[in-house]
C-alpha cells in the first residue's frame, strides 16, 4: 500500500506498507505527481509501516520515471521518515545526501511529534 494525503498547502503525508507491484507503483507515482503539482518549498512525512522490496516490474516503472521524479523532488525542502527499521532510516538519510536541496531525517515510528516539529522548524 502506498497512500498519499495532502496535508495543508505544502505538505504530503505518505504511508508505505507491504510490497508494491507494477500496477500499484504506477498508481502511486501518478498520485504523487498529481498531489505535488502546486507545492513549493514542500515537506513530506513518510510513515514506513511494514516495508518489503517492490517487485522487479515496480522497480522498472520507478526507474523509467526518474527524470520526472527529479523535477518533483525539487518541490520539497525536507522529508521526515518514520520507521522502526534501522536500515530504512540509514538509507533514507543517505538518499537525502544524494539530492541537493532536500534534507531527509529519519525517526522511530513512535517519534511522530518530533518528526513533525522538525519538519516545521
Amino acid at each position: 500500500m502506498f497512500n498519499i494525503t495532502r496535508n495543508g498547502a505544502n505538505r504530503l503525508d505518505i504511508e508505505l506498507s507491504g510490497k508494491l507491484n507494477t500496477d500499484e507503483m504506477k498508481v502511486a507515482l501518478d498520485d504523487l505527481v498529481n498531489k505535488s503539482q502546486e507545492i513549493e518549498k514542500g515537506i513530506m512525512l513518510y510513515d514506513v509501516i511494514d516495508f518489503h522490496l517492490p517487485s522487479l516490474g515496480a522497480i522498472a516503472i520507478e526507474f523509467s520515471r526518474i527524470p520526472a521524479m527529479f523535477g518533483l523532488i525539487k518541490k520539497f525542502d525536507r522529508a521526515a521518515v518514520l520507521s522502526d527499521k534501522a536500515w530504512i532510516k540509514k538509507v533514507s538519510e543517505l538518499e537525502g545526501a544524494m539530492f541537493p536541496g532536500l534534507e531527509i531525517k529519519a525517526f522511530d515510528r513512535d517519534q511522530r511529534a518530533e518528526a513533525e516539529a522538525w519538519l516545521m522548524s
